[in-house]
């Protein structure tokens, strides 16, 4: 920008608030009530079965709506159910966790960035809930404010007319990988996605353990067989789909995976059963396939594609919880 030369700004107006939930405890009230401080709605996706109860049935408050859809549909299916309730006044939606308690300043901050009217989605930087360090092992090569190929769900404020580019997430991923599917499909029409590390939040991943190869300390996530299989599969959907168009993506997913497939043979002690999974996964993305055993138990899907043949043996192969 030539000197002296200012951008325009542009108000995004009320936010609204898509908290996702399955099965949650007593944080999703303090998440809830840590989003109303600058949110003037908040929508409550909920994905706990109808036959369990659910602690979003306890809210009340007049700016606070939950939906129960009373399955496990996966967590997009959920982002989209809050999306087709989003009012129209609404100028930006902010996608949480049920565990991610908003700092005070965290919404005015994010809100900010989208004064400018190149950037359409902007987020935190995701710290361990538990530990208190950064989650992406190579923050320190970026700036305080960056452009990324992605940022993740919990924490992400998106410009409402993205939503004109990209109407929603992808429901055939079920659960990992359509954060980073839906902002590489605006990146590639012409979307800023923007990081901001000055902005933390505490986020809590998943099991993540200490490990040590040769006196080197490694942080590893245990996930369940069919986890695996999703990021997998997922991910190298991703490579397939995007790779060309952008081939830094291509090469950032392809170390992460091989990362992931290394850690699991080595530090994973149902190894033999999560690096099959990790390896169909691989497979089924590459080949456009889907293998619905590797589901959680009582999860319905709705994408398209999906070869159910071995259904019946899911809950055995999957390892589902």
């Amino acid at each position: 920008m030539p000197p002296g030369e200012t951008r325009d700004t542009e108000p995004i107006g009320p936010i609204t608030a898509i908290v996702t939930a399955y099965h949650p405890d007593e944080r999703l009230a303090q998440v809830v009530e840590s989003a109303l401080v600058g949110c003037a709605l908040v929508i409550v996706a909920d994905n706990t079965p109808a036959e369990s109860a659910s602690s979003a049935e306890k809210l009340d408050h007049p700016n606070v709506r939950v939906l129960r859809s009373g399955h496990n549909l996966g967590l997009a299916a959920a982002l989209n159910l809050g999306l087709r309730e989003v009012p129209a006044e609404c100028g930006a939606v902010l996608f949480l966790d049920q565990d991610s308690v908003l700092p005070p300043d965290l919404v005015p901050g994010l809100a900010k960035h989208l004064e400018d009217p190149t950037i359409g989605v902007v987020g935190p930087a995701p710290i361990d809930a538990e530990k208190g360090g950064q989650y992406e092992t190579l923050s320190v090569l970026h700036g305080d404010v960056s452009d990324r190929y992605s940022v993740i769900t919990s924490g992400m404020l998106v410009r409402r007319s993205c939503f004109q580019a990209v109407p929603g997430f992808r429901e055939d991923f079920f659960v990992d990988c359509v954060d980073i599917d839906f902002c590489l499909r605006l990146r590639r029409a012409g979307v800023r996605i923007v990081r901001d590390k000055n902005l933390v939040l505490p986020h809590s991943i998943g099991d993540g353990r200490d490990h040590r190869l040769l006196f080197v300390p490694v942080r590893v996530l245990h996930y369940a067989a069919w986890r695996h299989y999703w990021v997998a599969r997922n991910g190298m959907v991703l490579t397939r789909e995007h790779g060309r168009a952008l081939p830094g993506f291509a090469l950032i997913n392809a170390l992460f995976m091989a990362r992931w497939l290394a850690a699991t043979a080595v530090f994973e002690p149902e190894r033999r059963t999560h690096v099959r999974a990790i390896l169909r996964g691989l497979r089924d993305g590459l080949t456009g396939r889907t293998d619905l055993s590797y589901l959680p138990r009582g999860a319905e899907y709705h994408g398209a594609g999906g070869h159910a043949a071995d259904q019946s043996t899911a809950n055995h192969r999957a390892g589902a919880d």
